[in-house]
C-alpha cells in the first residue's frame, strides 16, 4: 500500500509542466535527450518553419510576465474544504460556488475540470488605481492568501496601483497572466471565454489573450452600452460603454449561438397574399457584389422592365430567378407594380439572429438596471458597486453555454453569473451548472465604496467579506426563482467549497522539536480537518467532479464511501486493526462487486496511514484487495 507523503505529487495540484512534457514527449520522442531533457535544436528542425526565432517579434512584453508564466505552472498545496452546513440542496445539486482566491481554486480544478467548461464569463477588477485585492506572492501563495483575507496574521499588505508607480499596466497584467493561463486549460475545445473590460486596459488584455489562447481565436469586441444617458461632469467625453472581449479555445470548434427574435422583428414577417408557406417579408433581390450572370431584365406584371441599380447585380442569374418567380418567391408588391423583391419566410430562416458586435442597453441592460435588480434582491440594499445586469449575462449564456454547460466565473463578484444560469434553466428547463470563484475580500467600513456593501452584512448579521454577500445573493435568487413553474425540475441550489492550506501536515526541516515533528509526521493528518475533508482532497486530486454521487456504509464497523459508483473507494477511520483488515477489504469488494463500475480494476482506494494498529493489518488488507483485482499502485493511504 502506497503512503502519500506531503511532497507525493498526489497531494498537489495538476503539475501542468509534466503534463505539457509528456504530451510533448509522445509527439516528438526524438526531441529527447538521454537524460530525458529537450534538445531546442532538433525540437526546431522537426517544427520546421512554424519556429520563430527572431529576435525583434510583434507582441506584448512587460515586467514581470515571465514569473506570471511559471506562477501558473506552480502547483497548488492548497484544498478545497466542503461545507454542507453553507450550502442549498448540498445532495442533489451540481452548482459549485467557492470562496478562495481564484488563483489557487484555479490550479485546483485542473484535475477535474479540464477540458469541461463550456463558457467562462469573468468581470475582472478594472485597473482604476485603486487597491490590488491579488498580490500574489510566489514564495507561499496560500499563506498569502490567509493573510490578506485576515484568516490567519502577518505583515502582507496591499498597495495601491496608482500610474504614479511606473507599474500601472504591469502590475495589473501579472494579476491577470496566470488566471487566464489556467483558465484556458479548464475550457472545451468549443469552449468560449467572455471578459469584460473599460477602454484602460483593453488593448493590454486583448495582446495578453492573444498571447494565450492565439491570435486566430479571437472572436470578437464586443461593444455593451452600459449607461443611456451622457455624465455631465465628465472632463472630457462622457464613457457609456464597456468591452467584452471574446476568445475561443479553438476556433474551428467554437459555436456562438443566436439571438432570438423579438416580438417587434417577428411582426414584420407578414401574409398579406395568403401565401400557403405562411408569413414573410420582401428582400431585395440586388446585391453589390460582382456577378457577370446577375445583369439581365426583368419583366414586371405591368410590364415595366427592371434592371439592377447601378453598380449592383442580381442576387441570382436569370434560370434561378424564372424557378424563383415560378414559385411564387419573387413579389412586385401588392399592387404589382413595385420592383422585384425575394420573400424571405419566417419558417425558413434560422431559430435566431446572428449577433452584432453592438450591444444595447435596450437588449441588455445597463448598471443602473442591475442596481435596481440588487436592490429587488437584497430588500431594497444596494450593496455592490457596479454590477452587471441579468440581461446582459442571460445573452451571454445564451450565446455560448448551451443547455447543460458547465460554466466559470472566478471573479465572481455580486454574483450575476450564477443567478442568470438559474433563471435561464428556470426558464427552459435547461442544466447549465456553474462553479463560481470569490475572494473572500474583508470590507471596510471607512472605505465609501465598501460602505453599502458593510452596512447590509451587519444588517443581516454576516460575515463582513465580500464572498458572503456573493452567496447570500444566490440564496434569495433561487428562492425568488423557486416559485416559477419549473421549480421542481430546476436545480437552483450550490455546494459551498473554502480554500484552505493542504491537509496534510508538512515536515519542517528547519524544527528544533524533532519529537514533536516526528508525532506530527506519523499521524500527519491536520487535527482541525474532517473525514469529508480528506474525501474531498482526494476528488480533487484523482480528477474526478465536486459534484460526483457520494454513498456512505459501515464495514466491519468503519464507515466508507463509494465515490462515482464505485471508481473511488475512502475509509478514513482512526483505528484499523489487524483482525479488521480482512473483513473491511472483502466488504469493500463485495461493494465494488454490487456496484459493478464499468472498469473495476481502475477502482481507486484510499485510508488514513496513522489508522492501521500495525504494517501486518495494513500489509493483510492490502493483499486482499489484490487478491480481488484491485491494482496494487491504486491503493494508497494518506
Amino acid at each position: 500500500m502506497k503512503r502519500l507523503e506531503p511532497n507525493s505529487p498526489e497531494l498537489h495540484s495538476a503539475d501542468i509542466v509534466a503534463d505539457n512534457i509528456a504530451h510533448l514527449k509522445t509527439l516528438f520522442p526524438e526531441a529527447f535527450a538521454a537524460e530525458g531533457k529537450i534538445d531546442f535544436d532538433v525540437l526546431k528542425q522537426l517544427l520546421g518553419g512554424e519556429v520563430d526565432d527572431r529576435e525583434e517579434r510583434y507582441g506584448l512584453n512587460w515586467h514581470g510576465k515571465r514569473k506570471a508564466r511559471q506562477l501558473a505552472l506552480t502547483p497548488s498545496t492548497g484544498t478545497l474544504r466542503p461545507c454542507p452546513e453553507e450550502s442549498v440542496d448540498w445532495d442533489t445539486t451540481q452548482n459549485i460556488f467557492i470562496e478562495g482566491d481564484n488563483l489557487e481554486v484555479l490550479k485546483l480544478l485542473q484535475k477535474s475540470y479540464a477540458g469541461k467548461v463550456k463558457l467562462i464569463y469573468i468581470d475582472p477588477p478594472y485597473n482604476t488605481g485603486n487597491d490590488f485585492v491579488y498580490p500574489d506572492n510566489f514564495q507561499d501563495s496560500i499563506k498569502n492568501y490567509l493573510e490578506i483575507t485576515g484568516q490567519v496574521k502577518g505583515g502582507q499588505q496591499v498597495s495601491s496601483n496608482t500610474e504614479a508607480s511606473g507599474r500601472f499596466h504591469t502590475d495589473w497584467l501579472n494579476m491577470m497572466y496566470p488566471r487566464l493561463k489556467l483558465a484556458c486549460s479548464l475550457l472545451r475545445d468549443d469552449g468560449l471565454i467572455f471578459i469584460s473590460i473599460d477602454d484602460g486596459e483593453v488593448a493590454s488584455l486583448r495582446h495578453c489573450m492573444a498571447d494565450i489562447f492565439g491570435e486566430s481565436n479571437f472572436v470578437a469586441n464586443v461593444v455593451w452600452q452600459k449607461a443611456y444617458t451622457a455624465n455631465m461632469t465628465a472632463k472630457f467625453i462622457s464613457n457609456t460603454h464597456d468591452h467584452i472581449l471574446v476568445f475561443a479555445k479553438n476556433i474551428d470548434a467554437a459555436i456562438v449561438g443566436r439571438i432570438a427574435r423579438s416580438d417587434d422583428q417577428k411582426a414584420k414577417f407578414k401574409n398579406p397574399d395568403n401565401d400557403p408557406r405562411g408569413c414573410w417579408k420582401a428582400e431585395n433581390l440586388s446585391a453589390g457584389k460582382y456577378y457577370a450572370a446577375g445583369q439581365f431584365e426583368i419583366k414586371g406584371p405591368t410590364g415595366e422592365v427592371f434592371t439592377p441599380p447601378p453598380g449592383r447585380y442580381w442576387r441570382c442569374n436569370e434560370e434561378s430567378y424564372r424557378q424563383w418567380l415560378g414559385d411564387g418567391r419573387i413579389t412586385f408588391g401588392i399592387s404589382g407594380e413595385g420592383r422585384p423583391m425575394l420573400k424571405k419566410y419566417l419558417a425558413e430562416v434560422e431559430e435566431g439572429l446572428t449577433p452584432s458586435t453592438w450591444w444595447s442597453h435596450e437588449e441588455c441592460g445597463t448598471n443602473k438596471e442591475a442596481s435596481i435588480e440588487l436592490k429587488d434582491v437584497f430588500d431594497g440594499d444596494a450593496c455592490f458597486q457596479t454590477p452587471k445586469p441579468l440581461r446582459l449575462l442571460r445573452r451571454i449564456c445564451d450565446l455560448a453555454a448551451g443547455r447543460d454547460g458547465i460554466v466559470l466565473d472566478f471573479f465572481g463578484g455580486s454574483g450575476t453569473t450564477a443567478h442568470a444560469l438559474f433563471a435561464a434553466n428556470v426558464a427552459d428547463n435547461g442544466a447549465r451548472r456553474f462553479i463560481l470563484v470569490q475572494l473572500p475580500e474583508p470590507l471596510d467600513a471607512s472605505n465609501p465604496e465598501q460602505s453599502f456593501a458593510m452596512a447590509t452584512c451587519s444588517k443581516l448579521r454576516m460575515r463582513p467579506v465580500l464572498s458572503a454577500l456573493t452567496s447570500e445573493r444566490l440564496r434569495r435568487a433561487a428562492a425568488l426563482l423557486a416559485s416559477g413553474p419549473l421549480k421542481e425540475r430546476c436545480d437552483l441550489g450550490f455546494r459551498v467549497f473554502k480554500l484552505d492550506s493542504g491537509n496534510i501536515e508538512p515536515w519542517d526541516p528547519a524544527t528544533k522539536d524533532v519529537p514533536s515533528a516526528i508525532a506530527k509526521a506519523v499521524d500527519n493528518v491536520k487535527a482541525d480537518r474532517t473525514d469529508d475533508d480528506l474525501v474531498y482532497d482526494v476528488l480533487l486530486k484523482t480528477g474526478l467532479d465536486l459534484c460526483v454521487p457520494i454513498e456512505s456504509k459501515k464495514i466491519a464497523g468503519k464507515e466508507v464511501k463509494s465515490i462515482g459508483g464505485g471508481v473511488l473507494f475512502t475509509c478514513f477511520a482512526t483505528k484499523i486493526k489487524a483482525a479488521d483488515a480482512e473483513p473491511l477489504a472483502l466488504g469493500i469488494v463485495k461493494w465494488r462487486d454490487e456496484l459493478a463500475p464499468a472498469n473495476p480494476k481502475e477502482c481507486r482506494v484510499v485510508f488514513r496511514d496513522s489508522a492501521f494498529e500495525s504494517d501486518v493489518a495494513k500489509s493483510n488488507l492490502a493483499a486482499i484487495l489484490k487478491q480481488h483485482s484491485f491494482d496494487e499502485k491504486l491503493i494508497a493511504s494518506l
